[in-house]
């Protein structure tokens, strides 16, 4: 059976590729694996559930693509905003990198996608949700 383990290093596998690494400042982190001071674009791998103990095992995991806010006037006041350009590239980058992706015996679909904002760090984060139907032991 596999565990979440086995799906977080498929994952980042297929996106540790140069496509993604040259689109990014930063780099691409397993788990909790990102610096908590990070200011730079990177993309984290986590999988949040995974059935046992039977065939097909069904799984989510969690493709999340963090960017810095950039700085915007409104009404001469600082605030800080998406950049959702950047947040749209590397999304489109992860996507297509996903949607052309074939693991022999998994099969895996991007079941949603959201924009988050991580208010304390300044940051928004694309989160993009993968879902697993796992057909192997």
């Amino acid at each position: 059976m596999k565990q979440t383990f086995d799906l977080d290093e498929i994952m980042f596998k297929l996106l540790n590729v140069k496509t993604i690494t040259d689109e990014i400042s930063g780099g691409i982190y397993l788990g909790d694996g990102r610096p908590e001071d990070s200011s730079k674009e990177d993309v984290v791998v986590n999988s949040i559930d995974l059935t046992q103990d039977y065939l097909p095992q069904v799984a989510t995991t969690n493709v999340n693509i963090y960017v810095p806010d950039k700085p915007f006037q409104i009404d001469g006041k600082c605030q800080f905003v998406a950049c959702r350009d950047k947040l749209k590239a590397i999304a489109g980058k992860v996507v297509a990198v996903l949607r052309n992706a074939v693991v022999p015996g998994l099969k895996f679909v991007i079941e949603a996608q959201n924009v988050l904002r991580e208010e304390s760090i300044k940051q928004h984060y694309v989160n993009i949700r993968i879902s697993w139907n796992i057909q192997i032991d």
